[in-house]
């Protein structure tokens, strides 16, 4: 297996559509350390955007405002790779493995996706550090209707995968909100599961939480056009909370648009502390302790 060191190291603009407006892609100075450490559940350490961080200097530098943990994702094969080298060779680093609901359609289309979730599953088994099978899910905004079909019989398949090894489940749900619940209701949900980078309403907020979800927020709650999101985040119980970057993408304001990267989780957690009307200290020292509980213990 290849270090994380000499992993693939992908290029946002390579993952990601972006508009024709050039960006500013200068990395946003350090905010002001968290009072509590906070986990960072959801992270791409192996996606470059602008001036990239390698993954010690990315670590270090979340450590330095209170972020000394992350969850590094991988969602397609080259990825989960390096988060499994990645875990195993950084301690505050563990991984989830998965293929994206994007990735499955495409792998499905070219006859390789059995072979794909079959190595998903030795990657889930490579480390005790692979905590979580995913980001998994669906995703109707980027896949048209003739790839749901694979998408879904790959997000039943980690369900699967999850349960049978004791993972923590990582969804991925982009307006697809309905379809999500309704497989996992057919499938039964593992015992931890996150909705990663919550995007619903507070109505959706109580139908996850009802099925005994995690709801990780992301810098989406610090947008102004987000109402409905923070709406959802304050009926969201403090010990079912947890924080993320989803990096390099969803940076929080205000520096939305730059790189996106751990070290600006404060910014979320402050703004998350203000919707929930808590004291910030109490608020970290509770996603921290939330962050174990749903990823199965410390590291």
């Amino acid at each position: 297996m290849s270090t994380a060191e000499d992993g693939p190291t992908r290029s946002r603009a390579a993952t990601e559509e972006v508009s024709g407006a050039r960006r500013d892609r200068e990395r946003p100075p350090a905010p002001e350390p968290l009072p509590h450490p906070v986990v960072d559940n959801h992270c791409h350490l192996d996606i470059a955007d602008g001036d990239w961080l390698d993954t010690a200097d990315a670590v270090a530098a979340a450590a330095a405002v209170g972020v000394p943990r992350i969850v590094q994702i991988g969602c397609d094969l080259p990825g989960a790779r390096w988060a499994v080298a990645a875990a195993a060779e950084h301690d505050a680093l563990v991984a989830g493995v998965a293929l994206h609901p994007n990735e499955a359609p495409r792998l499905a289309e070219a006859g390789l996706l059995e072979a794909a979730l079959a190595e998903i599953e030795q990657l889930a088994q490579a480390h005790d550090k692979v905590r979580a099978v995913g980001e998994t899910g669906l995703d109707t905004f980027r896949t048209g209707e003739e790839g749901r079909a694979a998408q879904e019989e790959s997000f039943r398949r980690h369900i699967d995968l999850a349960k049978r090894l004791d993972k923590t489940l990582v969804i991925h749900d982009r307006d697809a909100h309905d379809d999500v619940l309704r497989v996992l209701d057919s499938e039964g949900a593992p015992e931890r599961w996150v909705m990663h980078c919550f995007s619903g309403d507070a109505a959706f907020a109580r139908r996850c939480l009802d099925r005994g979800a995690f709801l990780s927020f992301a810098g989406t709650v610090t947008f102004k056009n987000a109402a409905p999101l923070r709406d959802a985040l304050a009926v969201t119980p403090h010990d079912r909370v947890l924080v993320e970057t989803d990096a390099p993408y969803l940076t929080p304001t205000p520096w939305r648009g730059r790189p996106n990267a751990s070290y600006l989780v404060p910014h979320t957690v402050r703004a998350m502390a203000e919707v929930l009307r808590a004291d910030l200290g109490e608020l970290c020292a509770t996603i921290d302790a939330t962050t174990e509980r749903a990823f199965g213990g410390t590291w």
